[in-house]
């Protein structure tokens, strides 16, 4: 018997469209607004490249494997399309409302037309001097193919004329141009628009009939064969080198494009029209994110987050940890105190060890300077080093071999699986014995998304914990030419896992052990009841067993920002919330039987999660810490009337309806930081200087 499910990639434009919403919100400040259409753009782009890459493949293959919903491939590619391009026009449509609204708030994005002849003469010299050199024409014609176009760039199609001849010829925008161009004190032209202004000094002699901007989104996946692969790092690199090539899965052309230009890309791109959408406004709606970072005004108020208490009435992080176990909910809690954790590793003489894991993390990470700095003291460090992790491989792979030249042991994770868990491990020398001290996050070691994400850090000294983490990155570091599944399936008959629930051992079977014993509790009337945040529900047994749970009268709440697979019923609530900061702590509740248990995760319900990636999931000990996340967090997340979404059972989302107090929970943990905290200085100069930050904390508090 199958069970009822929403496909997973309509739920995730589901989603998209709820983040477009925000860009609708009479609420928010202008450049908010333009911030989250930037933001749905972005999103979309992502969307095309990995999941609609991946459809077409099955198509191609000749597979006709059905989705959880029981579309074919053929199916999933249809109702995408159909989707996707009702979002679009919807985007337009957010777009052409928004900009009369920042233009009366003297915000304008300008086309040429609108440019006097005064102004083109400035910028024609902005253009000669800045732009024109970086920019080279490539001519199409049986001599000379159609020119290499990446994906994602904007680039333009000329239509030249000679007479009766025609010719065409191409620009490619390059990253290293600004992508708008400044007219006055917040007035911006598209640098498109500049380059068409002035098109005919690439081409003299030729008159410019028409100028056509376009972009492709290709298949960006990266598919690695086990048996072939001898050396991952360098695969990767291949794939990386090959994926730019990859077919081409999406096209947007300017609408006012004529149709010889259309079906000219088309041909040379060997792209259906299907899989063509005419834009009829400014192309490239991600790069309004452009705007927000030059204009200081028409946003949120600035928020620092908070020290908290215990780091402002101790000497040194391991004292404070050793006192007792703290939680940071980030961003309101100040990711300084992660930065200074690896830091004091670092520099502390009676530190002999770091092992530590990184997923993602930002350029000129002063993690990756920490780590580097204790190697070179002659610590041992190990890092474990995701060189898969999507979009930012060439990054990870760069700062590694930083790594690996200041001495640290750089393992790059394990082939069949990615390592996406966030663990730090710190042995220290205390009184002639070694202690552990351990960092588990459902976030990355990265200060620019620090600010942006909702997570949960632990700090602790748990031995148990520690002897797990250890454990863990051992496992990951000792044996990485030993395929992943044969080497998980042994280890799990041979270690005893104390307090960490990891993936792929253990995950799946413990989620699903966790929702039978609440099942159980039911049943047999006593307390049960099920809170889980996290960032996406896909996988099928789970939501059978969650199914399951409800009827048998377990209350569930299930707070899931992105994709949901569940059809929501009877016991079972499903709320999203999209709000200043993307949700991304994953978090469970477990009433069991009334002596509750709380854990947080850095893996979704999802079967890459459970099967294909390296996670863990870790208790909350401290009855305050369970405290604070069940009354304080999770309360106010499922309180949340302003920012949150229900989803209905047709597979929609409708808003819920704000009470007379409304609450708006991303705000409300704004409060309690203020409320709490010793104002901050700036964030950047926070996660710099952690320490001598902290010590000013100190003297005024």
């Amino acid at each position: 018997m199958t069970i009822p499910l929403f496909n997973r990639e309509l739920s995730w434009l589901e989603f998209n469209r709820r983040v477009l919403a925000e860009a609708e919100g009479a609420d928010l400040p202008l450049l908010e607004r333009a911030k989250f259409l930037s933001i749905t753009a972005t999103n979309l782009d992502e969307f095309l490249m990995v999941r609609v890459g991946g459809i077409r493949q099955l198509i191609e293959s000749g597979i006709r494997e059905r989705s959880m919903d029981g579309l074919t491939p053929k199916q999933q590619l249809k109702a995408i399309r159909d989707r996707v391009k009702a979002l679009q026009r919807d985007m337009y449509r957010v777009f052409d409302g928004l900009m009369p609204k920042l233009r009366a708030a003297g915000v304008r994005i300008d086309p040429a037309s609108v440019l006097t002849k005064k102004q083109q003469a400035v910028l024609a010299e902005e253009f000669h001097a800045r732009v024109a050199p970086i920019l080279t024409p490539l001519a199409v014609d049986p001599g000379h193919p159609l020119p290499f176009l990446a994906s994602g760039s904007l680039n333009l199609a000329i239509i030249l004329a000679s007479g009766v001849e025609t010719y065409t010829a191409f620009l490619k925008i390059p990253k290293s141009l600004p992508r708008f161009v400044t007219i006055a004190p917040r007035r911006f032209l598209p640098v498109e628009e500049l380059i068409k202004l002035n098109a005919s000094y690439f081409f003299p002699g030729l008159e410019v009939r028409e100028v056509v901007p376009f972009r492709v989104l290709r298949n960006v996946d990266i598919a690695l064969r086990e048996d072939d692969v001898q050396d991952l790092l360098k695969s990767v690199e291949t794939e990386l080198r090959m994926r730019e090539r990859k077919e081409v899965v999406w096209m947007e052309v300017a609408r006012t494009a004529s149709e010889q230009a259309v079906a000219l890309l088309q041909r040379e791109l060997d792209v259906v029209r299907d899989d063509v959408f005419l834009t009829p406004g400014l192309p490239k709606l991600g790069d309004l994110i452009d705007i927000y970072g030059r204009v200081g005004e028409l946003k949120d108020e600035p928020f620092n987050p908070r020290i908290p208490v215990e780091l402002a009435t101790h000497e040194d992080m391991f004292s404070i940890i050793r006192a007792g176990d703290i939680l940071l909910h980030r961003p309101y809690d100040s990711y300084t105190a992660v930065v200074e954790f690896v830091q004091s590793a670092a520099d502390d003489p009676d530190v002999i060890a770091i092992k530590q894991t990184l997923y993602r993390t930002e350029p000129g990470s002063v993690v990756v300077d920490a780590l580097a700095r204790a190697a070179e003291k002659g610590k041992q460090v190990a890092a474990i080093v995701e060189v898969q992790a999507r979009f930012d491989e060439e990054r990870n792979i760069a700062w590694a071999r930083r790594l690996e030249e200041a001495g640290v042991q750089v393992v790059y994770g394990l082939m069949g699986v990615k390592t996406h868990s966030k663990i730090c491990l710190v042995i220290r020398r205390e009184g002639g014995e070694l202690r552990r001290y351990v960092h588990l996050s459902t976030g990355n070691y990265n200060a620019k998304t620090a600010r942006l994400y909702t997570d949960i850090d632990l700090l602790t000294a748990d031995p148990a914990i520690a002897e797990d983490a250890a454990q863990l990155l051992n496992l990951v570091t000792g044996y990485s030419a030993e395929t992943a599944q044969d080497l998980f399936a042994r280890h799990s008959k041979e270690w005893r896992w104390k307090k960490l629930v990891p993936s792929p051992m253990e995950y799946h079977a413990w989620t699903l052990r966790m929702v039978e014993r609440e099942t159980k509790h039911a049943r047999e009337k006593r307390p049960a009841q099920i809170i889980a945040k996290m960032n996406s529900l896909v996988d099928p047994q789970v939501i059978e067993a969650l199914y399951r749970a409800a009827d048998a009268g377990v209350k569930i709440d299930l707070i899931v920002r992105g994709i949901c697979c569940l059809v929501p019923r009877e016991n079972i609530r499903v709320l999203s919330i999209i709000d200043r900061f993307l949700e991304h702590s994953r978090v469970f509740l477990f009433r069991n039987g009334g002596a509750t248990e709380i854990y947080a995760a850095s893996g979704d319900w999802m079967p890459r999660n459970f099967f294909r990636r390296i996670e863990v999931t870790w208790p909350i000990l401290s009855p305050r810490l369970r405290d604070r996340i069940e009354l304080q967090i999770l309360g106010t997340c499922l309180a949340d009337d302003a920012k949150s979404w229900r989803l209905m059972t047709d597979g929609t989302y409708r808003r819920r309806k704000a009470g007379p107090r409304a609450i708006r929970s991303q705000q409300r943990f704004i409060d309690i930081a203020r409320a709490e905290s010793v104002k901050l200085p700036s964030y950047d100069e926070a996660v710099k200087k952690p320490a001598q930050v902290r010590r000013k904390v100190k003297k005024k508090t």
